[in-house]
């Protein structure tokens, strides 16, 4: 089991960290062992609160790339593993990541691997950065892996913030349209309706559709939620199948415009990670299965996992991916010319930099051209429930100023 523990020192230093044991009663011996006295020992397994984001503290990517070059300064500077982390983990804020440092730190000084005691902390660090620890220890290049990890993280994550930045506009607008609609719904529409039904008023049918969807909302709210409720969960529930998932990644990788953005982008880590893996010594085979796992569909997933089986019988990278269209072109050519020179990671390189270039490019495009679409649909709604709101008022004026 897992516990959290809270000690002091013979100098009445306070330390708090994760321990793997079989017991209380073992934690706390062990803490002895080291020197320390147990304020407080907490199990931790199976408290499912405690994988809830708004109660429990995680570790960031941002903080996760900061360490990580923190830690290659340190060590190129010559300092040994656990000095390097003892001094990261004082000054690190995040108490969820200095008990992960902790953990880690009294792994090495049990003898274990840098490789091994981050391979127990899998909810921070991702399959790919335990295998590229592990190769940058047995080929005694840690600092440099490390600071080649933690530039591939960073431009991770800047590609991942430029994606979500173009879409945080579209997704403002309409939440706020959305915000407009419900305010007219439940407060003005059915005053209006009110009005109308006082003044004998002729009502269009633009009105009455308005004044019906209002008032069928307005009456029936509990029976609305319900059904997007149970939409929502019957299409978390059927993304989650195989087929389900299928298909919905397929639409994602159709739709106009985003389809190309959201292939450039898992073309783009596909091949920065691929490169970065086999930079660092990983065999391709393996290297490739686990990058199948970082691209988030499961049609590239699928044909990642094909090419390494076929590379792992003596088909080249190149031709192996040149059976699937996923691929483009230019990236098998980059892929074949790699393999003849025997620099791989060079060409897996350049291939995500043409990606991340055509992947930003593209949402500036899309960003430009999202604003006078999005203002022509929002103006039309608009337009529609002024329309609908106001051609009875005005009959009725007509009306008053006929007598």
């Amino acid at each position: 089991m897992r516990v959290r523990y809270k000690a002091t020192d013979n100098n009445g230093n306070v330390s708090r960290g994760l321990l793997d044991t079989e017991s209380i009663d073992d934690a706390a011996e062990y803490l002895r062992q080291k020197a320390l006295m147990p304020i407080s020992i907490d199990r931790i397994d199976n408290k499912f609160w405690s994988d809830l984001p708004f109660l429990s503290q995680k570790v960031g990517s941002r903080d996760l790339i900061i360490f990580t070059r923190q830690l290659s300064s340190m060590l190129s500077s010559g300092l040994t593993v656990v000095k390097s982390l003892e001094l990261l983990k004082a000054q690190i804020k995040n108490q969820a990541f200095v008990e992960v440092i902790t953990s880690i730190i009294n792994d090495v000084q049990e003898g274990k691997t840098l490789g091994q005691a981050v391979e127990k902390h899998p909810k921070v660090f991702t399959p790919i950065y335990v295998s590229v620890i592990k190769a940058g220890e047995q080929g005694g290049l840690l600092d440099k892996v490390l600071l080649r990890l933690s530039e591939n993280m960073e431009r991770q994550s800047q590609l991942k913030s430029t994606i979500k930045s173009a879409l945080m506009y579209p997704a403002i607008v309409i939440i706020m349209m959305f915000g407009v609609m419900m305010i007219m719904t439940f407060f003005v529409i059915p005053q209006l309706s009110d009005l109308y039904t006082s003044m004998n008023v002729s009502i269009p049918l633009p009105t009455q559709i308005v004044l019906d969807v209002s008032k069928f909302i307005v009456t029936a709210w509990p029976v609305v939620l319900a059904i997007i409720a149970v939409v929502i969960f019957a299409f978390r529930k059927w993304i989650n199948t195989t087929d389900g998932r299928f298909i919905y990644d397929s639409a994602l990788l159709r739709l106009p415009i985003f389809g190309k953005l959201f292939s450039n982008s898992i073309l783009a880590e596909f091949t920065r990670t691929l490169s970065l893996l086999v930079g660092t010594g990983t065999l391709v085979v393996q290297a490739l299965l686990e990058t199948a796992d970082t691209t988030g569909n499961v049609l590239y997933k699928s044909a990642i996992i094909d090419v390494a089986k076929m590379v792992e019988k003596g088909v080249g990278i190149g031709d192996s991916m040149s059976s699937y269209t996923l691929f483009p072109p230019m990236l098998i050519q980059l892929v074949e010319v790699g393999e003849q020179t025997g620099k791989i990671d060079e060409g897996l390189m350049k291939a995500s930099e043409y990606y991340e270039s055509e992947a930003d490019q593209m949402v500036k495009t899309l960003t430009t051209a999202l604003e006078p679409i999005i203002m022509i649909i929002l103006g039309a709604g608009v337009a529609f429930l002024l329309i609908s709101v106001i051609t009875p008022i005005y009959s009725l004026i007509n009306s008053v100023g006929n007598q």
